[in-house]
């Protein structure tokens, strides 16, 4: 029996826990960049999963090969060798610098266990522990990860938390400096915080930071959960940084095109300090993840996703930019490749509840930050819809 949308919606606050507040619809298809609801209406997705579903809903290519792993070996676990995950792990490297991968389930799970290879690496080098992260970040909602996360409001009501972990202001280097110690043994940092309103790092200050880790022996950690797979118009985001390479850097969200898969990239130089035993992940690289994976990637190269998310994103930033000049409460519009947010003076969640009722689904982070992730597989059409939902929203908004 098909299940309309009000017996979806008592049927979720029934047995599913109370942890999301959801959009008032219930999405049961997909393609390309497109969803549906129960009764049928038509969305144009902007959020893309949370910049998971990279390559849009359903691409034929991901789905041919999630039906042909799926009869060939789903899963074993790490006792074994499996084919599809020493692909994927030789794509990556390929794809970012030379080192060793680890395998997990989501982007929580890579830093945590970045953050252990980071306390591994300090008792080998002198009983270094802390780990310097930023003001506004957003890392994971473990307690590992929510202590790294530079937000108060995720921490709220989970004390006490880990010991061990520092924030800085974004982007201020002097700050940096003044918050390292003897102690220090790593930074956590996201090239573009993206829940944290899609602030960019700028490129003097990623290179001081990779300077003076060099000179310190600190560990520089990349989260590219959110950046990396070619949401930036690179395939990670580091690259968009002239000779600057992370140490660490974790992957998830996009790697799988919507089936769960986390990855820890470690080069070289620290690819040693864990070994057999300590740390390992049940579900990890399972041959359906790992599959999917080598998968999206190959799909990226072969459609040439990164030149299109570069022309494409650049384009629709220049029209949000001409969009935004209409609009007294629209402070600012900033992003890179298809990473894109406009920073309100007003409430944005009313905006986006809005943008729903009008067949686009965006989201709001901050309170007041639209942000932008629409797939990289996205349209100019799709593109020029989205923007005429979007400025007859804001033309209507009483501010």
């Amino acid at each position: 029996m098909e299940k309309n949308d009000e017996l979806i919606k008592e049927e979720e606050s029934k047995y599913i826990l109370q942890t999301y507040r959801r959009y008032p619809i219930s999405l049961v298809k997909g393609k390309g960049a497109f969803v549906w609801d129960a009764s049928g209406k038509k969305y144009l997705d902007f959020i893309a999963g949370l910049a998971v579903c990279n390559l849009g809903h359903s691409h034929p290519k991901i789905v041919d090969i999630l039906k042909k792993q799926a009869t060939t070996l789903i899963h074993t676990s790490n006792l074994f060798y499996t084919i599809p995950q020493i692909n994927l792990a030789k794509k990556l490297i390929e794809l970012s610098f030379s080192g060793k991968v680890f395998f997990c389930n989501s982007g929580a799970e890579a830093n945590e266990a970045a953050i252990k290879l980071a306390r591994k690496y300090g008792k080998k080098v002198g009983d270094k522990y802390e780990i310097i992260t930023m003001e506004n970040s957003f890392h994971g909602r473990t307690l590992a990860t929510l202590t790294a996360t530079g937000q108060t409001k995720f921490q709220k009501g989970f004390d006490p938390l880990p010991e061990g972990f520092k924030y800085c202001k974004f982007n201020d280097i002097e700050d940096f400096k003044k918050k390292i110690t003897l102690n220090t043994v790593a930074v956590i940092i996201e090239p573009i915080q993206g829940e944290g309103g899609v602030n960019i790092a700028k490129a003097e200050y990623l290179a001081s930071i990779r300077d003076i880790c060099n000179k310190q022996n600190i560990l520089l950690i990349f989260d590219e959960v959110q950046t990396g797979i070619g949401r930036t118009g690179e395939m990670f985001a580091f690259q968009n940084y002239h000779d600057l390479t992370p140490d660490v850097m974790t992957l998830a969200k996009a790697l799988g095109s919507g089936f769960p898969i986390g990855a820890m990239v470690v080069s070289d130089k620290f690819s040693d300090y864990l070994s057999f035993g300590d740390h390992a992940s049940t579900f990890g690289g399972n041959p359906l993840a790992a599959a999917t994976g080598c998968a999206t990637l190959d799909v990226i190269k072969e459609e040439n996703i990164l030149e299109k998310v570069k022309r494409v994103g650049a384009s629709f930033l220049i029209q949000l930019n001409t969009l935004a000049k209409k609009y007294s409460f629209v402070k600012e519009v900033r992003g890179q490749g298809l990473m894109i947010a406009m920073e309100l003076t007003i409430d944005g969640d009313r905006i986006v509840k809005k943008c729903v009722q009008e067949g686009l689904l965006i989201n709001c982070t901050c309170g007041n930050i639209l942000r932008i992730l629409p797939p990289l597989i996205i349209s100019n059409n799709e593109i020029e819809k989205a923007l005429e939902i979007l400025d007859n929203v804001l033309g209507n908004i009483d501010n």
